[in-house]
C-alpha cells in the first residue's frame, strides 16, 4: 500500500461527477493513470448502495496497492474495512471517527483556513484537505481562498496537506509553484473525456515537480 507519506495524486470519484460513467472503471482508470489514493464520494447513496460501492471499490483499490478513502461516512468505512475516511467541518469529531475506526485507518479533515488547518491538528487529524484553492462547483458553499495561503499553512502545520479546489493541469503550476506537493481532484479527472490520460498528465507533472524541488513538508 502507497503510504500516506508518498501521496501525490488523491482522485476523488464522485457519483455526482462521473454521470452515468461506471463508479469503478472510473477508479480504474485514475489508478492507471497513477492515482496514489481513490476517495468515495457519492452523497445520493443510500446506505446499502454505499457500501456495496465502497466493497467493489475497496476490491479495485487493495488489488492495486492504493487507498480507498470514504468520503464523511465513519460507518461505511469501519463496515468494509477501507483504508479511512474523511470528515467535513460539520461531520463526526477526529476523536469520534478515531473511536469507531480503530487504529490503522487514515482520518483527513477538510479545512478552509489556517486555523481549521491548526484545529484538525490538535485534533488529531492524519492528514488535512486544504481549500478550496480556486473556486469549484463541487463546493459551492465555500469561496475560493486563492494559492497564497499554502506556504502559511505549510509552515505552521505539521501534517500532510492535500490542496483542493478547481485544480487542473492549466492551474496545477500555480499551486506547485506556491509549494504543494499532494492535490486532489475531483472534475479534472471524473469530467475528463479520459481520464486515465488526465490522471496521467497530472501526476507526471507532480512527479517532476517533486524531483527538481527541494524536499518540503507538503
Amino acid at each position: 500500500m502507497i503510504s500516506l507519506s508518498e501521496w501525490r495524486l488523491y482522485v476523488i470519484v464522485d457519483r455526482a461527477a462521473i454521470g452515468s460513467r461506471d463508479l469503478v472503471e472510473m477508479a480504474s482508470a485514475a489508478i492507471r493513470g497513477g492515482a496514489d489514493v481513490i476517495q468515495l464520494r457519492d452523497k445520493t447513496a443510500s446506505t446499502r448502495q454505499l457500501l456495496d460501492e465502497a466493497q467493489e471499490l475497496l476490491c479495485l483499490t487493495q488489488h492495486a496497492g492504493v487507498a480507498l478513502i470514504i468520503n464523511d461516512r465513519v460507518d461505511v468505512a469501519s463496515t468494509v474495512g477501507a483504508g479511512g475516511v474523511h470528515l467535513g467541518q460539520e461531520d463526526l469529531p477526529v476523536e469520534a471517527a478515531r473511536k469507531m475506526l480503530g487504529a490503522g485507518r487514515l482520518i483527513g479533515k477538510s479545512t478552509h483556513s489556517l486555523e481549521q488547518a491548526l484545529v484538525a491538528q490538535a485534533e488529531g487529524a492524519d492528514y488535512i484537505g486544504f481549500g478550496p484553492i480556486f473556486p469549484t462547483p463541487t463546493k459551492p458553499e465555500y469561496g475560493s481562498i486563492g494559492s497564497a495561503l499554502i506556504r502559511q499553512v505549510a509552515q505552521q502545520v505539521r501534517l500532510p496537506i492535500i490542496c483542493i479546489g478547481g485544480i487542473d493541469e492549466r492551474t496545477l503550476p500555480q499551486v506547485m509553484q506556491r509549494g504543494a506537493e499532494r492535490i486532489a481532484v475531483v472534475r479534472a479527472v471524473c469530467g475528463a473525456k479520459d481520464p486515465e490520460a488526465a490522471a496521467r498528465e497530472l501526476k507526471t507533472t507532480l512527479t517532476q515537480f517533486s524531483r527538481s524541488s527541494v524536499p518540503s513538508r507538503l
